[in-house]
C-alpha cells in the first residue's frame, strides 16, 4: 500500500512537473494545412471508406471541433487568410493564384504583398525558429518567376511545390500502366530561384515531413522554439497513390489511397513528438484542411457543397487541436460541438499562446485561446463572412451564391446585389436543404445588411464582371 501511494506521488510529481514545462517555456507550434480535404475525410468524423489512424490518435489525445470554418472554398486565399489572421481579400487574393494573365483578368494580386501581418513573422520577432514545409500557393507559380521568396515573409527555412519559390520537390507521376512516369511541374521546373528535386508523388509528403524533422532537430539543438508549416499537398488532384492503393483507378478510389498514405507519413511527425518528453509536453499540433473537397474524390460528409462553393461543404473543415502539456487532461478526447470559429481566428489565438506581441496589428480574426486549449466552447462574436472565388460563377448550370454570412445559427447566402436570397438554420438544418427565407425577414435584412456593407468594405475582384459558365 505505501509503495502504491509513493508511485503515485511520484506519478503527480512527473505531471506537475511536465505542466510547469509548459507553462514557463513557450509553446511549438506545428501547422499541419491538408489540400482539399473534405470535412468527412478522417475517419473519425465519419470516413468509413478509408482509415486516417495516426490523424484520428491526435483526435482521441486532443480536441476535435465540427464548426470550425476556413475564409474561402479555395486554396491560395484560405492560406493568405490563416497565414495573416485576415480577410484575404484585403489582400486582392480571392481565388487561385495561377498565370499573370489568369490573375490580371479576375482583378487579383499576383502574389501576397510581404507587407501582411504573417503568423510565422511575429513568431519569428518572437525568438522562434520559423520553417514552412509543403504546398505555398501564395506567389511564384506558372509564369510568376519574380514573386518574393517564402523566407521573406518570415520563415527562416522552407522547401515547397510547383506553388511557391525557393527550394522544392516536383512530383512524378506513376501510374503503374507500364509508361515512364511523367514530370509535372505547371512551368516550375522554369523558374529557377532554388533547388529542384524530383520525386515520385506518393513520396513528396514524406519529403516535406523529413524536413520539418531535421528543421525541428536543429531548433532543439539551438534551444529555440519552433514554428512550422506542414502542408501537404498530394491529396489535390492529380492523385497519385503507391500502387498498392490505388483500387479500381476510379477517382475516389484513388483519392481515398492518397489520404491514407498522408496519414501514414504525418505519422513520421506525430511519432516524434509524442515519443520525445520535451516536445510532447511543450508542443501544440493544430490540424485542419484549406477548404472543401474535390467533386468527386473526398467528402463533406453531410454537408451540402464542396470546393469553390460557399455551402458549408465548401468552407467547413474539420479541426484537431493536440498538445497533451497544454491542453489539461480532463479537457483531451472532446469533441467541439459548439465553437463557431474559423482559421483567421488561429493566428491571434496562437500569438497569446506562445506568448508573442501582436504589434498593434488589427486582426479579423479574434483571439481565443480558450477555445483551441480545450477550456473553453465560446464562439467567436462577430459575424463570418465569405466571398465566392471570382471565377466560379456556377456549377452543373447552377449559378452559386457569390456572398454569405454566418452569425450564430444562421447562415444567408445571395448573390453581389443582394438578390436569390436562401436561409439556413444550421442548428436544425446543417445540410442547407431548407432555405427559411420568407419565415425570417427580420434576419434576412438583418445578415443581408451586414454582408452587403462587409463586401463594400473590401476590395473587389471581377467576379461582378465573369463571364458565365456556358
Amino acid at each position: 500500500m505505501r509503495l502504491l501511494q509513493l508511485l503515485l506521488s511520484l506519478l503527480l510529481l512527473l505531471t506537475l512537473s511536465a505542466t510547469s514545462f509548459a507553462a514557463d517555456s513557450p509553446p511549438n507550434v506545428i501547422m499541419v494545412f491538408i489540400d482539399d480535404m473534405g470535412w468527412g475525410d478522417f475517419s473519425c468524423f465519419g470516413n468509413e471508406a478509408a482509415t486516417t489512424e495516426h490523424c484520428d490518435r491526435l483526435a482521441a489525445e486532443g480536441v476535435r471541433f465540427t464548426q470550425f470554418y476556413v475564409n474561402s472554398p479555395i486554396c491560395s486565399p484560405s492560406r493568405t487568410a490563416i497565414s495573416t489572421g485576415q480577410y484575404p481579400q484585403r489582400w486582392k487574393i480571392s481565388s487561385y493564384l495561377a498565370d499573370r494573365q489568369m490573375n490580371n483578368r479576375r482583378g487579383m494580386a499576383q502574389w501576397l504583398d510581404p507587407a501582411a501581418p504573417m503568423l510565422a513573422r511575429q513568431l519569428q520577432n518572437a525568438g522562434y525558429a520559423t520553417g514552412h514545409f509543403g504546398k505555398w500557393h501564395m506567389g511564384g507559380q506558372r509564369d510568376v518567376g519574380e514573386a518574393p521568396l517564402i523566407t521573406e515573409y518570415g520563415f527562416d527555412a522552407s522547401l515547397t511545390n510547383f506553388e511557391g519559390l525557393g527550394d522544392r520537390v516536383l512530383p512524378l507521376l506513376d501510374a503503374y500502366n507500364g509508361k515512364k512516369p511523367r514530370r509535372y511541374a505547371l512551368g516550375s521546373d522554369n523558374l529557377g530561384r532554388g533547388k529542384i528535386t524530383w520525386q515520385d508523388r506518393s513520396e513528396v509528403t514524406q519529403s516535406f515531413v523529413d524536413a520539418a524533422v531535421d528543421f525541428i532537430r536543429q531548433a532543439q539543438a539551438d534551444q529555440k522554439p519552433f514554428y512550422v508549416n506542414v502542408w501537404p499537398d498530394d491529396v489535390h488532384s492529380p492523385f497519385f497513390p503507391p500502387k498498392a492503393r490505388r483500387g479500381d483507378d476510379s477517382k475516389r478510389q484513388l483519392y481515398l489511397g492518397v489520404l491514407e498514405t498522408m496519414d501514414e507519413q504525418l505519422g513520421t511527425l506525430f511519432e516524434l513528438v509524442r515519443n520525445d518528453p520535451k516536445l510532447r509536453n511543450n508542443t501544440l499540433i493544430v490540424m485542419c484542411s484549406d477548404n472543401g473537397p474535390e467533386f468527386g474524390a473526398g467528402s463533406a460528409g453531410p454537408l451540402r457543397g464542396h470546393k469553390t462553393t460557399l455551402y458549408e461543404g465548401g468552407i467547413r473543415s474539420p479541426l484537431v487541436v493536440w498538445g497533451p502539456g497544454l491542453i489539461a487532461p480532463k479537457d483531451s478526447g472532446q469533441v467541439n460541438e459548439s465553437s463557431v470559429f474559423a482559421a483567421f481566428d488561429l493566428v491571434p489565438s496562437l500569438l497569446q499562446i506562445c506568448q508573442a506581441d501582436a504589434n498593434g496589428i488589427e486582426f479579423d480574426g479574434q483571439p481565443l485561446p480558450d477555445v483551441l486549449l480545450g477550456k473553453s466552447k465560446a464562439s467567436r462574436e462577430k459575424p463570418l463572412f465569405f466571398r465566392r472565388p471570382p471565377d466560379r460563377p456556377a456549377f452543373n448550370q447552377e449559378q452559386l451564391p457569390d456572398l454569405a454570412v454566418r452569425d450564430g445559427n444562421w447562415k444567408l447566402l445571395c448573390g453581389y446585389d443582394g438578390s436569390e436570397v436562401q436561409l439556413f438554420n444550421l442548428h436544425d438544418d446543417v445540410g442547407e436543404t431548407k432555405n427559411v427565407a420568407a419565415d425570417h425577414p427580420e434576419e434576412v435584412a438583418r445578415l443581408k445588411d451586414e454582408l452587403m456593407q462587409w463586401n463594400a468594405s473590401i476590395p473587389a475582384d471581377n467576379g461582378a464582371d465573369w463571364e458565365p459558365t456556358p
